[in-house]
């Protein structure tokens, strides 16, 4: 089981790291698909399948197909794209190295006396998740909606703006 968890974190890692350095949009998009989907094969591994479940319904199944929606709507070139690059690798690099720092260092510090509960349900079931999300986290998972509606209505709107301005 182990092995398998260290294996699929790997590809998903090489897809994650893929999706960012690709110069091609629609590449980068697909790509994302292989890394969200590499997470949700890593809940099923951690016998969380409430979550896994969720994850590719929302995140593979939506966001990404708002994602390639957006794409097409705002006639983004399908291929290599000049504007992908803008030269600041190093910068970028050095930035998502000191935030992939500190999210870990506050992940380990926040769970380092942290036990799980074995006796009561399991963490990753239905039961357990339901309750957590519909008590904490209701007002952020609209919220999250309501800005992906945004970003879908923004996308044609800019849509719009463009084919007027041509004719």
């Amino acid at each position: 089981m182990e092995i398998a968890f260290v294996l699929v974190g790997i590809a998903t890692l090489a897809a994650a790291l893929v999706t960012v350095t690709t110069k091609q949009l629609v590449h980068a998009a697909l790509w994302l698909v292989v890394a969200l989907g590499g997470l949700a094969v890593e809940y099923l591994l951690l016998t969380a399948e409430f979550i896994a479940w969720v994850q590719v319904l929302i995140y593979v199944g939506s966001v990404v197909v708002l994602l390639l929606f957006g794409l097409m709507l705002t006639k983004a070139p399908i291929g290599r794209s000049p504007d992908a690059d803008s030269g600041n690798r190093w910068a970028a690099l050095a930035v998502a190295v000191a935030s992939a720092g500190a999210l870990v260092w506050v992940v380990v510090d926040a769970f380092r006396t942290t036990w799980i509960d074995l006796d009561g349900p399991a963490q990753g079931s239905t039961e357990v998740t339901g309750s957590f999300l519909f008590r904490h986290w209701v007002l952020p998972f609209e919220a999250l909606s309501v800005l992906l509606l945004a970003a879908l209505v923004g996308a044609i709107v800019l849509s719009r703006k463009r084919g007027k301005e041509q004719s």
